[in-house]
């Protein structure tokens, strides 16, 4: 379902966690991290245990450039995983942090 299709079912007073997912998927592959961000905050609002929702926050604030809230949604996200045995996106989001507390150091190391 395309992002217009969405936008119009929120418009018309639907609003839950999977449209709040589809919404933010569909900004974020269209490049517009902060309004991803938005829906998906609003997705995990619904839906705290919803790790992929989590996983997906994480690279739309890490999109933005707000690290330390996608560091935030990561380590959230990595505790729903664990709550619901998500071990897929427990090792993903993991991995992101890990990339994501790399990150200075290897820009540290460049200047």
């Amino acid at each position: 379902m395309s992002t217009e299709t969405l936008e119009k079912l929120l418009a018309k007073g639907t609003d839950n966690a999977l449209l709040r997912f589809g919404l933010g998927k569909g900004h974020l592959d269209a490049g517009n991290a902060a309004l991803a961000a938005e829906h998906l905050r609003r997705c995990v609002e619904f839906d705290p245990a919803y790790s992929a929702a989590w996983k997906l926050l994480g690279k739309a604030l890490q999109a933005g450039a707000d690290t330390d809230g996608a560091r935030q949604a990561w380590q959230q996200g990595i505790a729903a995983a664990q709550a619901k045995g998500d071990k897929q996106a427990e090792k993903e989001m993991t991995v992101f942090l890990r990339k994501l507390d790399k990150a200075p150091l290897l820009t540290a190391r460049r200047s």
